[in-house]
């Protein structure tokens, strides 16, 4: 088979090469301009947000907006950072941000910004001191700004040159190196490497699997309980009715108890409805998460204060995380808590994940390593999810929940 190749003339792909590599040098230029400006940002936040974070810590609870107010934008300027890095210096593949790691990497990232600044005012400098020896020297000193009894020999040109150039080659690489520069920190601190990446995730499947086990464990213990305590006593007081009234002499001794097994069997037939619901509630799979969050609230003996901003409907299994976890902080907080109103919220979170969190306007002081919240957590770190619980006396208890969409 014959294959025709295009073979360009050296001098044409020198041609190619050479403008690659400007095009690609001034790309990074233009980054660094970028960047120098967006540290001036990077500094002014570092400095807000360390003072806001030190009133939030002496309001206390009072200071949960403004803490959250930080973290939005530590996670808003740490986006704007990465967009610039990738469309000027390249991909990047990061970890998931957190509102703790983007603080630590916006207050370090300001001093590589002005070290940008510093290379591109050393290069003008360069440059513009170059060009006014040689306009000197071509010109006879008329444009000269360094001049020798008015006049800029060839010798002088001769002796700055080669340090000239070298400085100004030094400045040209040094623009590239603080762009390398700035996609290596970021790297660092935000991205994925390949070997931190597979220790991590080695660890992170570990522990998710040691998770999704007791999470199936507690359920089925749960479940057990569920039908031993509730349908199972239903069906021997059911038997015992009936026993009864096969005994039974009289008519009306014996429609009386018939009665009753009939007002015990619905009572059976509702407590194994609720138990299935407990476990997958039809509504979820036909009707999507938003549904079943109504209809649970509809059953709840508190008051639900329900805010679903979600336009699409999740995959199945993170549907059944959020619902689960929504229903069961619900419970808990119904039977230990006696709230006035249970808020539940669900939004779209950045980088594709789903944000629950529910507030009641308990007394607070529920323990995060309790059986029940402790096992919402695993269920959450099944599907590589994270949960928090902020619950201090005297109220309001806080879960927050945020799970990958994908």
């Amino acid at each position: 088979m014959l294959v025709n190749q295009v073979v360009r003339p050296p001098d044409l792909a020198d041609r190619i090469a050479v403008s690659s590599l400007l095009r690609r040098w001034l790309i990074a230029l233009a980054g660094v301009l970028l960047g120098s400006l967006t540290a001036l940002s990077a500094l002014l936040f570092s400095v807000v947000a360390s003072l806001a974070l030190g009133l939030a810590r002496i309001l206390g609870r009072w200071g949960g907006p403004l803490r959250m107010a930080v973290d939005e934008g530590a996670l808003a300027l740490t986006e704007l950072e990465l967009r610039r890095i990738t469309c000027f210096h390249g991909r990047l593949h990061t970890d998931v941000l957190t509102p703790r790691r983007c603080r630590w990497y916006l207050g370090m990232r300001w001093t590589i910004g002005l070290l940008g600044i510093g290379v591109v005012l050393l290069l003008t400098l360069f440059i513009v001191v170059a060009g006014s020896m040689l306009s000197a020297w071509v010109l006879n000193g008329g444009w000269g700004l360094i001049e020798n009894s008015g006049r800029v020999d060839g010798g002088l040109v001769a002796v700055a040159a080669l340090p000239g150039i070298l400085l100004i080659f030094v400045a040209i690489v040094g623009v590239a190196g603080v762009g390398s520069l700035d996609r290596w920190f970021v790297i660092e601190v935000l991205g994925r490497q390949s070997e931190r990446l597979l220790r991590q995730r080695v660890a992170e499947l570990t522990s998710s699997r040691d998770h999704v086990v007791d999470a199936v464990n507690d359920e089925r213990r749960r479940i057990e309980r569920d039908l031993h305590d509730g349908v199972q006593q239903q069906l021997v007081a059911l038997g015992m009715l009936i026993g009864r009234a096969r005994r039974a002499e009289k008519p009306e001794k014996l429609l009386e108890l018939l009665a009753q097994a009939h007002v015990t069997s619905q009572g059976a037939i509702s407590e194994l409805r609720e138990v299935a619901n407990r476990v997958y509630p039809i509504a979820l799979d036909q009707d999507g998460l938003h549904t079943a969050i109504e209809t649970m609230a509809e059953r709840t003996s508190v008051p639900i204060r329900l805010t679903y901003d979600l336009t699409e409907r999740l995959r199945p299994a993170v549907e059944t995380v959020v619902y689960f976890v929504i229903s069961e902080a619900v419970t808990n907080a119904a039977k230990h808590a006696f709230p006035r109103l249970v808020e539940v919220t669900v939004t779209q979170q950045r980088f594709d994940r789903v944000l629950a969190t529910i507030t009641d306007d308990g007394p607070g002081g529920a323990d995060p390593s309790g059986t029940g919240l402790s096992g919402l957590a695993r269920r959450v770190a099944a599907v590589d999810g994270t949960m928090t619980v902020h619950s201090p006396v005297g109220g309001p208890t806080v879960v927050t929940v945020s799970v990958p969409c994908e």
